[in-house]
């Protein structure tokens, strides 16, 4: 991985995370701004942040204006009712609404996790994608398979939302503050290893017996079609042999 590829990545992670929670305490350790103040001042960057990704990439992002909204929805609320525990809770908005769209997709039939999972398993490889096709097509295990993976997210990201709000209103501000962020790491990490095991793996392994049967098969027919070549017949052997005389 490049230096470039390696800020591409790390970038929007510290804006988002490290921007947000060191921002808070700094401006209420250092510059003694009341908790609210400095809740709705720490999350002005990453606000920017993805209004200005909106705009530079010219089209409408789905999620990046939903974070976008709970941002500004979740500051105008907390600000009329002065309660920076609001603050805290609004930041689950995000992983709420994303899991119910995921669980609703799943429902429809169309899991909307798919385009995230399917590049890391095709890995840009045309019998792969090809394999893909037949299976989604023909397997009602590779399908239920493929609703595992979205159904699994959006259990979690719900879960998440569950674990924040009532951390907000239980636990101290100054602990949420860092502890929203670790239960937010902690919920990715359970997503991709119990979609990995329960639907991702399986997939994977689906493809690669696909692929080697469709391998398998067009070896074998390249085999027939040399083994059953047919002979030149006895007319023409006699001809030949004429002409040869």
């Amino acid at each position: 991985m490049t230096t470039n590829t390696k800020r591409a990545k790390l970038g929007p992670l510290l804006v988002d995370v490290a921007v947000p929670v060191g921002g808070y305490y700094l401006l209420k350790d250092a510059f003694g701004m009341s908790t609210l103040a400095a809740l709705g001042w720490s999350s002005v960057v990453p606000a920017l942040r993805t209004g200005w990704s909106a705009v530079r990439e010219r089209r409408v992002n789905a999620l990046a204006a939903l974070i976008l909204f709970v941002n500004v929805v979740g500051l105008l609320l907390s600000l009329v009712a002065g309660d920076p525990r609001l603050m805290l809770a609004k930041d689950s908005g995000v992983s709420s609404a994303i899991g119910i769209g995921i669980l609703v997709s799943v429902a429809l039939g169309r899991p909307m996790m798919t385009e995230g999972m399917k590049p890391w398993l095709l890995k840009g490889d045309a019998e792969r994608e090809a394999a893909w096709a037949r299976l989604v097509g023909g397997s009602a295990e590779f399908r239920r398979a493929e609703k595992v993976f979205s159904l699994v997210w959006g259990v979690v990201l719900l879960g998440e939302c569950v674990v924040r709000v009532v951390g907000a209103y239980t636990l101290p501000v100054d602990t949420m503050v860092w502890l929203g962020n670790v239960i937010m790491m902690a919920a990715m990490v359970i997503g991709f290893l119990v979609s990995g095991a329960l639907a991702a793996g399986p997939m994977a392994r689906m493809l690669l017996a696909e692929t080697g049967r469709t391998a398998s098969t067009a070896t074998a027919s390249t085999a027939t079609d040399r083994a059953t070549v047919t002979p030149p017949s006895a007319s023409a052997l006699t001809v030949a042999g004429a002409a040869a005389e």
